[in-house]
């Protein structure tokens, strides 16, 4: 199927999906709540399959990184919305200028939202945004990834079975396909994916004036001030570095540290990676890189850094290898004395390589690093000093910034999650999807008197005086 005919036919699929949102009109509580639960009912129902079939795309990957992450927090997010519509959807009261006039803000459906997920969390980045463009009334299509088939086709089967086609769809497809589905005049578009494709995804959308939320990532910097313990913050970034083998979004990219803090900081990693993975190419907690090309990717990574000069840490158990091909599995790896030529500091990593980079006066050469680099998506800092960690706050511009910790504000529904600049546009989770995938909607009622409109009817010389005068005090 050429191009043209990915457009036709994603288009006829659109524009069904358009007049029955149309002709439906606004969805109730009940029906919002009810696609909120089908989509729990989906997941929970099928959480067995579901994970076997991520792991087969995998190759290998961690169950219960798939329950914690795909299922159980998609879950989470899903009920979140479903217990708070009421009040998400209740009308705002607005001031108005004179007793009588009504005025107030209703949160109005978009219509049908696109969906683009990745392969990374096949189920949290599909499900994800759904929570908050089902509570806000909306239904959607979703493309997820090719790069994990089994899951996508498992999920297309399980969404005709919960759905009508007119609700949720699932669009099926390689990279032409994504494509043609980034260039339908969807109500809004959201996609989670790579900086580089983003781009081409807001262009594309852009020729529909398509309003978009893109989750993309970049080099999400931890910042170890000198009052940090150094086992603490390797703990901490290894534990987030290894999870999903580093294949996230927020996962930390590279370190900042004090210079007489690094060999601290590889003992401790060394000692973590003892504690949390006392084996890597056995072990079933530990996943395996998505695909050959992405393996390779990151083998490139290390020894391009090793020709510039850089000092390799493997933190493979002793007795196996640092890598694996047929198992795609990659031990996580310390890259020392990192250049800035080398390509593991010029692309986001996404995967367990971790570059350390030092600094040697105070923490205002870090930031002044990060200030030089686009923004990233999260930033983290681990110091206990509260001036310097409002310093890190105030002086650093990142999607979030965590303290003391790593990625823990991509659970908590209270927040917006969400890029700035080359790290995405918009925000979603909890109330903050509702509102993204609403439109606030003002609606106002004049009073009989009409006060405010008769102030610009003509003729206006007799009312010059008093806004003459309005100004006057205004000096």
């Amino acid at each position: 199927m050429n191009a043209t005919q990915h457009d036709q036919q994603l288009l006829h699929i659109l524009h069904s999906m358009k007049n029955a949102h149309l002709q439906a009109g606004p969805a109730s509580a009940a029906l919002r709540r009810d696609r909120l639960l089908r989509s729990i009912a989906l997941i929970r129902d099928n959480h067995a399959v579901i994970a076997n079939a991520i792991s087969a795309d995998f190759g290998h990957r961690s169950a219960y990184q798939t329950m914690a992450a795909d299922l159980v927090t998609t879950i989470n997010m899903l009920q979140h919305s479903a217990d708070n519509l009421e009040s998400w959807m209740a009308a705002e009261s607005a001031d108005v200028p004179v007793a009588g006039m009504q005025a107030w803000i209703v949160p109005q459906p978009l219509g049908v939202v696109g969906i683009i997920s990745p392969w990374n969390f096949p189920i949290n980045l599909a499900f994800g945004p759904l929570a908050g463009v089902f509570a806000a009334g909306n239904t959607a299509m979703l493309k997820p990834s090719e790069l994990t088939p089994k899951t996508s086709e498992l999920l297309a089967e399980l969404v005709a079975r919960y759905f009508d086609p007119q609700e949720l769809t699932v669009v099926l497809g390689d990279a032409d396909v994504g494509q043609a589905f980034s260039r339908l005049p969807f109500d809004h578009l959201v996609f989670t994916g790579s900086t580089n494709v983003g781009k081409h995804v807001m262009r594309a959308a852009a020729e529909n004036l398509v309003p978009v939320t893109l989750e993309l990532g970049g080099k999400s910097p931890v910042v170890v001030d000198v009052d940090a313990d150094p086992a603490l913050a390797a703990a901490r970034t290894l534990t987030i570095k290894t999870f999903n083998a580093g294949q996230i979004c927020i996962s930390p990219d590279y370190l900042l540290l004090p210079e007489d803090a690094e060999d601290a900081f590889v003992t401790a990693a060394r000692s973590f990676m003892q504690q949390a993975f006392p084996t890597v190419q056995s072990n079933p907690d530990y996943t395996a890189i998505i695909s050959d090309r992405h393996y390779q990717r990151l083998i490139n990574l290390l020894e391009d850094a090793q020709n510039k000069g850089a000092r390799i840490i493997s933190l493979a158990p002793e007795g196996e290898p640092a890598f694996d091909a047929d198992s795609r599995k990659i031990a996580p790896h310390l890259i020392l004395a990192v250049t800035e030529e080398m390509a593991v500091m010029q692309e986001e990593i996404f995967g367990p390589l971790l570059p350390v980079k030092t600094w040697s006066t105070s923490v205002a050469e870090a930031i002044d690093y990060i200030n030089a680099h686009p923004r990233p998506l999260a930033a983290y800092y681990f110091g206990n000093d509260a001036q310097r960690q409002q310093q890190m706050a105030q002086r650093t511009t990142s999607g979030a910034l965590v303290i003391n910790d790593v990625m823990t504000h991509a659970s908590l529904d209270s927040l917006p999650f969400g890029g700035v600049g080359p790290s995405g546009t918009g925000a979603y989770h909890g109330i903050h999807g509702f509102r993204r995938f609403s439109h606030a909607k003002p609606v106002v009622v004049q009073d009989e008197a009409g006060t405010t409109n008769l102030r610009l009817r003509a003729p206006y010389q007799d009312k010059m005086a008093l806004l003459t005068s309005l100004l006057d005090q205004q000096q």
